[in-house]
């Protein structure tokens, strides 16, 4: 049964917009010390060495670097020194360009302008890349204040040359496990797999329905890690056999018992051998389909980039009107508002109202903290520095359970950092940080509902097809009296990324407003007829334990 629940035709395109549900915690991520502890790591060695200095007012640039290091932490480490790489190269590029407005012009429309359109570039490459978490906030955070910060050309080179330095610092930290746990983010996402499999098995088992769509995100990030890990090895290939295991059950809810995958998971901790799966048979074992997606070239990033256009109009919108609002109420810092605008848009209007009201809570809540620790971080410029390491520390330890929590130390880190050139009244800063953020949040969030998306529908459509064109390769393969192990694997790998694709899309169209109407019927009916094929596949194959070679006609009909 599909985790998609069919609406009525009639049903309302304006999806409600919920408050408390928004502030509800969650678990934390199973790798919150990783960022938390490595932005500790990253910022703590420059900071204390501009304490030693005297030169505490040049931190913002060094802080540019060492905030890199909150980046890629699931990502295996032969694409984490890549993305590092791009991150930096990113940040110091997006610094480059704040600072050179801010020596050419003084003049506060025109340095909105530029923080909007950089916000929007940001918010786009970083959704088409999948840079996060934390995403593009990081980002836009340090080129707009960098925007408001005096500057002459001449100095340029020299803060670029510290943000640089410090981002090779943060690119160290961030690889620095990998000589002792070379295989940890792959061992951690086939984990994942495996827990949600177990999730799935005992939800099926108890007549539950919701749990399918997260087992198949879970298995699909699983492989896309395994395919981002670099040469094959033994490990690897071992990895790729319990993911396979996770499939079947996908398909098959009984053929795995749950506490076996939750033990498998268990014994992927540390650096012991991986446990061996069971015999998946000659197909699986082999593992043809993964060796093919391998070799295939990536999307272009035009054609990933195309799909969020309106959501960059509504990014450089809302901080644009922003910041020129911050500016016409004469708050005197334009760039906190931008920031809080950036920060809200998600996929869909209602995620970007759930993300405007965490915001708000959290800066309102934070404002307060930043109150009571205000006169701690005044008695010395090296007590500042160790209070925006806790808060850093603070927010990624927090900020997985849910945004408003994280953001109650961002806020406090945010308001200190801005006295790193020089103590500031606390007061007037509370009071200017209350007021951009309730003007950003009302500010950007009307953009957000001015701005359309009508290509979330398009995106469903495009989904729809692709979904059911995958099934019917795979259908066609399964007819067929001996198809190709490795043409089955790859069709099935296909029609797994397919469908979770078309749950990502169904999810970001359903809590979009002013949009036609879109058929959840025709969507639950695609995910029905793929998920029973998927299932055929894995019979063909000869995964489930006593099923036949057949083709199981009755299973790939849509």
């Amino acid at each position: 049964m599909s985790s998609a629940t069919p609406t009525p035709p009639d049903a309302p395109r304006t999806p409600r917009l919920p408050v408390a549900g928004v502030l509800r915690l969650g678990r934390p991520s199973g790798i919150w010390f990783k960022p938390a502890t490595s932005v500790v790591v990253a910022a703590a060695p420059p900071n204390l060495l501009l304490v030693a200095l005297g030169r505490l007012d040049l931190a913002l640039y060094t802080m540019a670097g060492s905030l890199c290091a909150l980046y890629a932490h699931n990502r295996p480490y032969a694409a984490r020194a890549k993305v590092l790489a791009g991150v930096v190269a990113g940040m110091v590029g997006s610094l480059g360009v704040a600072l050179l407005a801010a020596s050419l012009t003084r003049h506060a429309v025109l340095l909105v302008t530029v923080g909007a359109v950089l916000a929007a570039v940001q918010k786009v490459v970083c959704d088409a890349t999948r840079i996060g978490p934390p995403g593009h906030v990081i980002l836009v955070f340090v080129s707009s204040a960098a925007l408001f910060m005096p500057q002459t050309p001449g100095q340029l080179p020299g803060h670029l040359g510290l943000a640089l330095a410090a981002g090779a610092w943060a690119w160290l930290v961030g690889m620095a496990p990998a000589p002792f746990r070379p295989h940890g983010p792959e061992r951690r996402a086939t984990a994942q797999a495996l827990n949600a499999a177990a999730g799935y098995a005992e939800a099926a088992r108890s007549g539950a329905t919701g749990a399918r769509a997260g087992a198949y995100a879970a298995v699909q990030a699983a492989w896309q890690t395994l395919l981002a890990a670099g040469a094959r090895s033994a490990t690897r290939d071992a990895l790729e056999r319990l993911v396979v295991r996770a499939e079947i059950v996908l398909a098959d809810p009984a053929a795995t018992h749950p506490a076996r995958l939750r033990a498998w998971a268990r014994s992927l901790r540390g650096t012991g051998p991986v446990p061996p799966a069971d015999d998946l048979g000659g197909a699986a074992a082999e593992l043809l389909g993964t060796a093919a997606e391998r070799a295939a070239p990536p999307r272009p990033l035009w054609t990933r980039i195309a799909p969020l256009a309106p959501i960059a109009v509504r990014t450089a919108l809302g901080c644009a009107l922003a910041g020129y609002a911050s500016l016409a109420l004469g708050i005197g810092r334009p760039y906190w508002a931008l920031v809080t605008a950036a920060s809200l848009y998600q996929a869909n209007i209602t995620l970007t109202w759930g993300r405007t009201v965490q915001r708000v809570v959290g800066n309102l809540l934070g404002v307060l903290l930043f109150a009571a620790v205000a006169p701690l971080a005044h008695v010395s410029p090296l007590a500042l520095v160790l209070c925006c390491l806790a808060f850093n520390f603070g927010a990624e330890a927090l900020i997985s359970r849910n945004y408003w929590l994280g953001t109650v130390c961002v806020t406090p880190l945010a308001l200190l950092v801005t006295e790193f050139a020089g103590h500031q009244r606390t007061d007037a800063l509370v009071a200017e940080r209350v007021a951009d953020t309730l003007v950003g949040a009302l500010v950007g969030f009307a953009a957000a509902l001015a701005v359309t998306n009508r290509r979330a529908g398009s995106r469903v459509e495009h989904a729809l097809a692709t979904a059911d064109a995958a099934r019917e390769h795979t259908a066609r393969l399964l007819a067929g009296p001996q198809p190709e192990p490795a043409a089955l694997e790859e069709a099935r790998r296909r029609l797994t990324t397919a469908l979770v694709a078309l749950r990502d899309a169904a999810e970001a169209a359903a809590g979009e407003w002013w949009q036609r109407a879109l058929s959840q019927e025709r969507v639950v009916r695609a995910e029905q007829a793929g998920h029973r094929t998927l299932a055929a596949t894995v019979r063909r194959q000869g995964l489930l334990a006593g099923s036949g070679t057949g083709t199981h006609t009755e299973d790939v009909r849509p």
